[in-house]
This record gives structure tokens, sequence and C-alpha cells, in this order.
């Protein structure tokens, strides 16, 4: 597994920072943003929720698998209650989309045997050597109910006997957005997206009323898709991470706080 790295030291200097992850899982990046002198500010826009029926999904876990690839965080965590004995197989290979969903899968008990080393996105997954002779193998791909087709359809393409293990459903929290509005203009200076679903859901839940403060925030990403979305939506910052790790996402704000840009990273 690669080394996770510790971000550089900087001074965010007492700026707000929007934190849109799901709640349970900004903690970690709450507290480097805060130990970097930032303040985070906690606005989740996305809920995750379990399946009222997770019968087709227990019975999809319980099969022999050549390979399980885990597309996130929560697809780890929602699946392991659904497994036999609520532990992960010892048999087929593991893989992980990033490095937050291999910590996941060790802290499950079981380190990931497929995980790319420098991006965490179905791209880089599926350039690994592992994954490019796989005619007639069993693969089950576990995300969220209408995840990006991209893995699997490739996998396909490319002869695997594939599966998906929909585990989890994303939801619009029910969030009331007018104090966050309110105090906007002096206490969010930066916003932050780490995917494209994040920055739609953000926009839905601030509405009219506080689409033209978003826009003209400086917004981090983590996904060269997300960032062209986020340009053509009209941000007028908009500071590409150099992966999706807290590590990452803390330089990209310290990039931004001092008023820095990489031309290889950055764009609008």
């Amino acid at each position: 597994m690669p080394k996770i790295s510790n971000p550089e030291p900087c001074d965010l200097g007492g700026r707000g920072v929007l934190i849109t992850r799901p709640a349970a899982q900004s903690d970690e990046l709450c507290k480097l943003v805060e130990s970097a002198g930032g303040r985070a500010i906690r606005f989740p826009a996305v809920a995750i929720e379990s399946l009222s029926d997770s019968k087709p999904v227990r019975d999809l876990l319980a099969q022999p698998w050549d390979l399980i690839l885990f597309v996130s965080r929560n697809a780890v965590e929602r699946a392991l209650p659904l497994f036999p004995d609520r532990r992960l197989p010892i048999d087929p290979l593991l893989g992980a989309v990033g490095a937050a969903t291999a910590r996941a899968l060790i802290a499950a008990g079981r380190n990931p045997d497929l995980l790319p080393a420098d991006r965490s996105d179905s791209e880089a997954l599926l350039a690994l050597p592992e994954l490019q002779e796989i005619s007639g193998r069993r693969v089950l791909v576990v995300r969220g109910v209408g995840g990006r087709g991209l893995l699997g359809d490739t996998l396909v393409a490319r002869g695997a006997r594939l599966a998906y293990a929909e585990v989890y459903r994303r939801a619009l929290p029910a969030a009331d957005p007018a104090p966050l509005l309110a105090s906007w203009r002096h206490e969010v200076q930066i916003a932050t997206a780490t995917s494209g679903e994040l920055l739609d859901n953000l926009l839905t839940l601030v509405g009219r009323r506080g689409r033209d403060q978003l826009l003209a925030t400086p917004l981090v990403v983590v996904s060269g898709r997300t960032a062209e979305s986020a340009a053509q939506l009209g941000f007028a910052r908009v500071e590409l991470a150099d992966g999706a790790s807290d590590a990452a996402i803390i330089t990209a704000l310290c990039r931004i706080a001092t008023g820095s840009q990489l031309p290889a990273t950055t764009i609008g």
C-alpha cells in the first residue's frame, strides 16, 4: 500500500473552509484544517443511507468471487455487516479505488491486494496490470446505488463475469442553508467538493439565494471531471488537488491561502 504522507505545514490564516463530505467522514479533514490555522465549517452535502432490503446484496456477497472491488470507504463499511459472519472473505483478491477505501479494508481485517499508487479513481484502478487480462474471472464491484459505470463496463469489455453489490444509497440531506448563507460573506473563504455529486448537491442546497456567493468562493476539488464542471458553472477559482487524500486537499487549500497557483493542477 502506498505511503500516505502528511501535508506540509502551512497557515490558513483563520480562513473558514466549507467541508461538504458526509458527516461521518469529515472529522480527519476538519482536524487538519484546524491544525493548519483554519476554521472547519461542516455542511454535509450528501447523506449516506442504508437500503431497505439487504437480502439480494447478502446473497451476492455470499457467493464465491475471484475479485471484489470496493469503490469507496462507504462501500467497505456498508458491505461488511452484510458478508457471512460479518467478515471479509479470505479467498478473493480485494481491490480498493483509493487510500481511504484501503484504510477501511485494513480496519475490517484485510489489506487490499490491488490499490492504485498515485490516484483515487476508477481509471487508475483499471490501469493496474492485474486487471488487464481478466477474461472469465468472477468480479464483484461493491458500490452505492447508481454509481459510475466506467469500472464495470470496462471490466465486462475485458471479459470479466461481473456483478454489482449496491450496499447504500446517496441522498440529498435535509439541511437548512439559511444560517450558513446569512454568515457566508464573513465566515466562508474557501469551499470544498470531493465529488461531482457533492458539488451538484451543494448548488441545490444553497439555491438561487446562495449561488452567487458560492460561485465567488474559491473551490477545492479532487478530480479533473469535477474541476471542469465547476469551471463551466462559473466558479471564480477552482483548485485541483493532487489527489483525493486529506493531505492533498490541505495542500490545495494552502495554495489558495497563499495566493499561489500551480498551472498543472489549477483550472479556472
